[in-house]
């Protein structure tokens, strides 16, 4: 096998995020451009890491789940060019839906590992506001007529209550009571400058109201009460449990991370903020696809040689509280486990479909420097149409007597 068959560790070396915001008319980015969200992030990466020379970055991957309007036209080709970066420097669309980011990551990574790429850009992006989820979409009408999939699997609420129904145990009570403990999570991050480092300032105009800088997100509820989640309707069924409470909302944003090999960022003097241990994908019964974190979080431990009990920190998307309390029970694992979205979640800070992915890598990443105890954690989310994504990453920082056991690789064994 030649040299550069050899399969290389993959390292995060940064990510950013705009501030997430409110979809619709009220929003903040009602009147920006999805495309000019993607640009922010890799002009701010760029800008903060400047030993980066545009022109070794050998590819960027950026993600919509409605590839129309200021979303379409091959998007990582669009953003690269209008970000300023070489015109030899090429890019990508991805769709995987929410994990369309991680997705990018994941790609684009397996590039880096195969030694086609040294460096590359991958993220996401979705306005909800000006491309509400499935605007456009046609789907076939065999999905119907031949029971492929269940009608409840088109709408992701419906198969929030799904999940209820098959988890009785999990109550809207329960939910409720993680989505305020989401809420208080976010704030205290918030208080303690957790969020801020890695949010790119977004200037917006609002016609009569001039130029506003936006630099925190915008749909998150501190101080929300178990209350004030009590008196929301249930809109998806009859005395239901899902809410606008214990669900993310309808979002605006973007992000996008840095990945480079480990010898890559060695040479450039690029910081390591996580390692690549492995990563899975999965497909469940698409009218429950909230489970779908559980067999793709169980593919890429099996791949990675670990256990749950090996994993020290949980970034895990929360699309709907119910999709989390069915990971945390079925892995047995407390509700209120320190080791599980630390900074809050999506029902706080939001979900822009297609960039979450990142949002969670940059959260587990600034967690891994805080927290030097922890060797591996995870992030992972459901996927509309059903499926599931999971990504192990290793702390770089890894506090250990043993040197030779910070070290694995990206063939998912740990050493």
């Amino acid at each position: 096998m030649s040299q550069n068959r050899q399969i290389r560790d993959v390292v995060f070396v940064d990510g950013v995020r705009t501030p997430f915001g409110r979809a619709g008319e009220k929003g903040i980015y009602a009147n920006t451009r999805a495309d000019d969200l993607v640009v922010k992030c890799i002009r701010e990466l760029m800008r903060r890491n400047p030993q980066l020379p545009a022109e070794r970055i050998d590819e960027v991957a950026i993600a919509a789940t409605t590839q129309t309007g200021d979303q379409g036209l091959t998007i990582g080709r669009t953003a690269a060019l209008l970000a300023g970066l070489p015109q030899s420097v090429p890019g990508f669309a991805i769709d995987r839906m929410c994990a369309g980011a991680m997705t990018a990551v994941t790609t684009t990574a397996s590039g880096i590992g195969f030694g086609a790429y040294d460096v590359v850009i991958a993220g996401g992006v979705e306005h909800m506001g000006h491309h509400p989820m499935g605007a456009g979409a046609d789907p076939n009408p065999r999905f119907m007529s031949e029971r492929i999939v269940d009608p409840a699997a088109l709408n992701m609420g419906n198969t929030a209550e799904n999940l209820h129904d098959r988890f009785p145990a999990i109550t809207k009570d329960r939910t409720d009571a993680f989505a305020v403990a989401s809420q208080n999570k976010l704030a205290a991050a918030y208080g303690q400058t957790q969020i801020q480092p890695d949010l790119v300032p977004v200037a917006t105009l609002k016609p009569g109201q001039g130029w506003t800088v936006n630099t925190v997100d915008e749909p998150p509820r501190p101080g929300t009460t178990l209350a004030d989640l009590d008196a929301l309707r249930t809109p998806f069924r009859s005395h239901g449990r899902v809410s606008a409470g214990n669900a993310a909302g309808l979002n605006d944003g973007a992000t996008a991370a840095l990945l480079a090999s480990a010898d890559t960022a060695a040479e450039l003097g690029l910081p390591v903020k996580m390692r690549l241990v492995t990563y899975a994908f999965a497909g469940v019964a698409p009218e429950v696809m909230g489970i779908g974190p559980v067999p793709a979080t169980e593919k890429a431990l099996k791949l990675a040689g670990l256990t749950i009990e090996d994993i020290g920190l949980f970034e895990i998307n929360e699309a709907f509280a119910v999709q989390v309390l069915s990971f945390l029970d079925h892995f047995g694992i407390a509700d209120d486990d320190p080791r599980v979205n630390r900074y809050g979640g999506a029902i706080a800070v939001g979900h822009p479909l297609a960039s979450s992915g990142v949002r969670l890598m940059n959260q587990l990443a600034r967690q891994f420097e805080e927290d030097h105890s922890v060797r591996y954690g995870i992030t992972t989310m459901c996927i509309g149409l059903g499926m599931g994504a999971t990504v192990i990453w290793e702390n770089p920082h890894f506090a250990s007597n043993d040197e030779t056991t910070a070290t694995t690789t990206t063939e998912g064994s740990a050493a």
